[in-house]
C-alpha cells in the first residue's frame, strides 16, 4: 500500500473569458489529493491521510477518493472549511494559485498513530508542509515513517505566495532531505529553491515541454522527451508524475533506496516515460483529471 498524506482543497479554475471576471468551476483538488487519486485510477493500492472538512465540499472530496478507489480510513475530519484555491490559468496553460486557507481544516492535521505495516511508500508535499499546526505534524510523520524504512517521496510544489519566510522554509526543506528516497521537483520549484539538492536517492526534474529527467545518488542521469499533446492546462500534472512515479517503481518492486538507487539507464527511461505519458494525459483536461490507467498510451 501507498499512503499519501497532505491538503485536500477546492480549485477554482476560470471557464471561458467572462466579463467582468470569468466563472469559476469548484474541482477537487490539492496536490497530495491528486497524487492520490491518480494512484487509485493507475491501479495502485493507496490510502489518504489528511483533515478534511465536514463542510459540502469535504464531503464531495472524500466521495471523489472512493470513486477512485482510494482508502479513507486515515482521514482526520473537523468542522471547519475547505481550503480553497483560485486558478489564473495563463495563455500556455500554467497555473498559478491564490489561497484561502486561514482556519481550514487540513491545517489542523494531526500525527496519526504508526502507519500500517502494509505500508510501502510514503508521498507528501505542497501546502501541507507550510501550513502550521499541520505542518509540523506531516514533518513528523515524514521522519517516523522514513526511519522506519518506509519509501518516501517529496513533491515541494512551491506554492510561494504562501511562505512567509523564504529563508527558513530553505532551511527546513534541506533537513527533510535525509528522510527523503525520491524527490520531485519542478523547474520552478528548483529555480525558487536555488537548485536541484543532492541528498535523495534520486531527484526527478520536471521541466515542461522539455520533459523528464532523473538524478541518481550514484551518479546516472537520464532524460525523456515530454509526450506532445494539446495542453488544456496543466493542473495536476506534476501530481500524476508523483503517481505514476511510483506506480512504476512497484511494479518494478523498487520502492526501496537500495532498489531506486540500483536501477539502470533502461529502467529509468521505461519510468520516466510512463510518467510522461500519464502527465499527457492530466494536461489535455481542463482541471486536475488523473487518468485512468487504460487511458496512458502503450
Amino acid at each position: 500500500m501507498i499512503v499519501v498524506a497532505g491538503e485536500a482543497l477546492i480549485d477554482l479554475v476560470p471557464q471561458g473569458e467572462g466579463e467582468p471576471l470569468p466563472m469559476l468551476l469548484p474541482r477537487l483538488g490539492g496536490g497530495p489529493y491528486n497524487t492520490a487519486v491518480a494512484l487509485g485510477r493507475l491501479g495502485a493500492q493507496v490510502s489518504f491521510c489528511s483533515r478534511v472538512s465536514t463542510d459540502a465540499f469535504g464531503e464531495a472530496l472524500l466521495a471523489g477518493l472512493r470513486a477512485a478507489g482510494v482508502g479513507t480510513g486515515l482521514v482526520q475530519r473537523g468542522p471547519e472549511p475547505t481550503t480553497l484555491a483560485v486558478a489564473a490559468v495563463g495563455a500556455d496553460g500554467s497555473a498559478g494559485y491564490g489561497f484561502y486557507a486561514q482556519g481550514s481544516a487540513d491545517r489542523l492535521f494531526e500525527l496519526p498513530p504508526r502507519l500500517p505495516d502494509e505500508v510501502r511508500g510514503l508521498a507528501l508535499g505542497t501546502c501541507s508542509l507550510v501550513l502550521e499546526p499541520g505542518a509540523s505534524a506531516y514533518e513528523a510523520l515524514l521522519r517516523r515513517e522514513a526511519g522506519r524504512g518506509v519509501f518516501t517521496l517529496l513533491d515541494p510544489n512551491i506554492r510561494a505566495g504562501l511562505i512567509p519566510d523564504a529563508a527558513a522554509y530553505r532551511s527546513r526543506f534541506t533537513g527533510w532531505l535525509p528522510d527523503v528516497s525520491l524527490l520531485k521537483l519542478s523547474e520552478d520549484d528548483a529555480e525558487w529553491l536555488g537548485g536541484v539538492p543532492e541528498g535523495p536517492a534520486a531527484v526527478v526534474l520536471t521541466c515542461g515541454a522539455d520533459g523528464l529527467t532523473v538524478r541518481t545518488r550514484g551518479g546516472l542521469d537520464v532524460s525523456v522527451p515530454a509526450t506532445p499533446v494539446v495542453v488544456a492546462d496543466t493542473i495536476g500534472a506534476g501530481d500524476t508524475v508523483n503517481a505514476a512515479l511510483l506506480c512504476a517503481l512497484g511494479a518494478r518492486d523498487a520502492l526501496s533506496v537500495d532498489a531506486v538507487s540500483s536501477l539502470g539507464r533502461a529502467a529509468w527511461t521505461e519510468v520516466l516515460s510512463f510518467a510522461s505519458r500519464a502527465a499527457a494525459v492530466t494536461c489535455s483536461h481542463r482541471g486536475a483529471q488523473p487518468p485512468q490507467a487504460a487511458d496512458v498510451p502503450g
